[in-house]
């Protein structure tokens, strides 16, 4: 399928669809089964009982979200499928499945359709198809960013309750841009279209590395954050320039150190590095604060790799318009 020559209102540029995915615990509990597992940074997870269990494919838009508050968004790389035997809850009054067990109250169970409560529901084993999301090259960190209350009014069915909702792309991208984060969904839009165009390759997703990496880039480079200069140890931390949920294992030519507030930043996209004259790029929006402005144009601080030359082009593709 080749990728849209213009950009829509209703989803990123590329991408298929948007939609709202509920996380965390016992608030998936639906149609009588007892929740998912996700790893929301990296996995989602459903089967064929939940509503819109088919609609989802490769190159859609994801935000997660957990009730309260968002939690991060990317974009669908691939959906794994697969089969089980599951066992599903039912009302024993009515036989309906719109039951859910109740955290402080007795009996344990109420029935949403006949209103009847019990503590044992009636079970029944059934084969479900399953599906596993992988969208973690894409990764945005959001957690806290916007509330419940505003992610179900984005919503092109605000008073929906189902756990997989349609999302209108367009308002979610205001509202994110209303609190300063434009940029943030910038590698969002750069692999849907990717995606979409029949490429598959990795953007960058940046986390806090493990002790032993941090401790190696610190023996490397001393106590030197790449973008802002030498700093007291505390405040820094070692940046993965690739997705490490994907590949499960540190690249020694995958790191940087940055800075506590710099890698926060680089991680949206407010800071990036041209890889031809490996200068700071630093995005308008933070021009009103002389600490970060006066970063753009500079050099970096420490000599990097050809390997790392390579991890830093790919954020700067994700992050920059073509």
């Amino acid at each position: 399928m080749a990728a849209p020559t213009a950009m829509t209102d209703a989803t990123p540029y590329g991408a298929a669809q948007s939609w709202l995915l509920l996380t965390v615990g016992e608030d998936r509990q639906h149609g009588g089964n007892d929740g998912y597992g996700d790893d929301a940074r990296a996995t989602y997870r459903w089967d064929s009982t939940v509503p819109h269990h088919a609609d989802l494919t490769p190159g859609d838009a994801i935000v997660l979200w957990d009730k309260k508050t968002s939690i991060g968004a990317s974009v669908i790389e691939d959906i794994h499928h697969g089969a089980t035997v599951k066992t599903l809850n039912r009302c024993p009054n009515c036989k309906k499945a719109s039951i859910k067990a109740r955290r402080s109250m007795l009996p344990t169970y109420k029935c949403y359709t006949c209103k009847e409560t019990f503590n044992h529901p009636d079970t029944i084993r059934k084969e479900v198809t399953t599906y596993e999301t992988r969208h973690d090259v894409a990764w945005v960190d959001l957690e806290g960013v916007l509330t419940g209350a505003q992610l179900r009014a984005l919503c092109k069915d605000p008073a929906s309750q189902q756990s997989m909702r349609p999302l209108r792309w367009d308002a979610f991208r205001n509202a994110v841009a209303a609190q300063g984060l434009r940029p943030a969904l910038d590698s969002i839009t750069s692999s849907a279209t990717r995606l979409l165009g029949g490429h598959h390759e990795r953007t960058v997703r940046v986390r806090i590395g493990q002790q032993q990496f941090r401790k190696s880039l610190i023996d490397k480079y001393g106590a030197v954050c790449a973008f802002t200069g030498h700093g007291p140890l505390p405040t820094l931390e070692a940046g993965h320039l690739y997705s490490y949920a994907s590949a499960g294992v540190h690249d020694s030519e995958g790191g940087l150190l940055l800075r506590r507030d710099v890698h926060r930043l680089f991680d949206l996209g407010f800071l990036t590095v041209d890889p031809k004259s490996l200068s700071i790029c630093v995005k308008p929006e933070l021009d009103q604060y002389d600490a970060y402005h006066s970063l753009n144009g500079q050099k970096l601080h420490v000599v990097v790799t050809e390997g790392q030359r390579k991890w830093l082009a790919q954020h700067w593709a994700a992050h920059t318009p073509s």
